[in-house]
């Protein structure tokens, strides 16, 4: 395989947003769910097709309105509740005094407590067509009407605050005070981020720029790395091929290693490119992360974020 097709680096578009990000939040959900009627079953019931009243769940919606109902049970992933013609799920992200850092167990004591008690909630997502309304006590706390205020008052380009509700493989979402944006995890930086949660914490305060707004959809794509300047763009003019520099390890794996720029640029030296290497070389004995050595500059495309370095010495 050419080395050209190991070495990955973030894309310079905007990503088009798949619903899989957004509905991340909910992966506990279907997991959990059978576990949690099974546990709570005097208190769970699921949900029958066409018993919604998906008029009043669109009316809440539109209307950006605060509603009470009640909470009938729970799994891992949030809580369940339902109320006049109104029955849906409250990720625990979206659930106010849920602290980030609990243990699964008291994660599942304090969900437990919320049964039978009755919350202010908004409707943040409602899809008929598979019988599922998400609400959000974070969202109720905002106030009635944010919502559109928030939509009426952003745009391409604005800079806000947030803080980080939610962390997944693909991004993190984030709160900007009664919505929800999506930093996906190609706009975390402009280096390489294998996982959002080495990169952010949930509960952090952090600044966005907005990268595209879908009212319609509610959807929202952020961006933290367009807040500082594109290295690339300033790489090939600093160096050219054959330049020796200083650079960190930051993952090791089976076909080469990453290692980091001072830029903040990661480049990928491939194994054919180690010179101490033999025919089947144990990467993870010969070096380790965060180790510094000295590599030359082989191959700089700014265009597609693709840096290829080959190992000199270590020091």
């Amino acid at each position: 395989m050419d080395q050209d097709e190991f070495i990955r680096e973030g894309c310079n578009e905007v990503p088009e947003v798949d619903e899989g990000w957004w509905s991340s939040v909910l992966n506990d959900e279907n997991a959990f769910c059978e576990e949690s009627i099974e546990v709570n079953a005097q208190s769970t019931t699921q949900p029958m097709p066409g018993t919604l009243d998906w008029d009043a769940i669109r009316s809440h919606y539109e209307l950006d309105e605060v509603i009470q109902l009640s909470v009938h049970g729970f799994n891992r992933g949030g809580l369940l509740v339902q109320g006049d013609g109104i029955q849906g799920f409250v990720p625990v992200s979206h659930i106010v005094d849920i602290p980030s850092n609990l243990t699964e167990e008291q994660r599942y004591e304090q969900l437990a407590a919320y049964v039978g008690k009755r919350m202010n909630l908004k409707v943040i997502e409602c899809e008929p067509s598979c019988d599922r309304v998400v609400l959000s006590e974070r969202a109720a706390r905002a106030g009635e009407g944010k919502r559109k205020e928030i939509f009426g008052s952003i745009h391409p380009g604005s800079i806000l605050s947030g803080l980080v509700t939610n962390l997944t493989d693909f991004g993190a979402f984030v709160d900007l005070g009664g919505v929800e944006g999506l930093i996906h995890v190609s706009e975390l930086s402009w280096g390489r981020v294998d996982k959002p949660e080495k990169f952010l914490l949930v509960g952090q305060q952090v600044k966005v720029m907005v990268l595209t707004v879908n009212e319609a959809t509610s959807r929202i794509a952020l961006s933290m790395k367009r807040l500082t300047a594109n290295p690339w763009e300033e790489l090939t003019q600093k160096y050219a091929v054959g330049d020796v520099v200083e650079a960190q390890i930051t993952s090791i794996l089976k076909f080469g290693m990453f290692a980091r720029l001072s830029e903040g640029v990661e480049g990928l030296i491939h194994i054919s490119c180690i010179a101490k290497a033999n025919d089947h070389p144990n990467l993870q004995k010969m070096f380790t992360s965060g180790q510094k050595i000295n590599v030359r500059i082989l191959h700089i495309d700014a265009e597609r974020r693709r840096l290829g370095l080959g190992l000199v010495s270590l020091e």
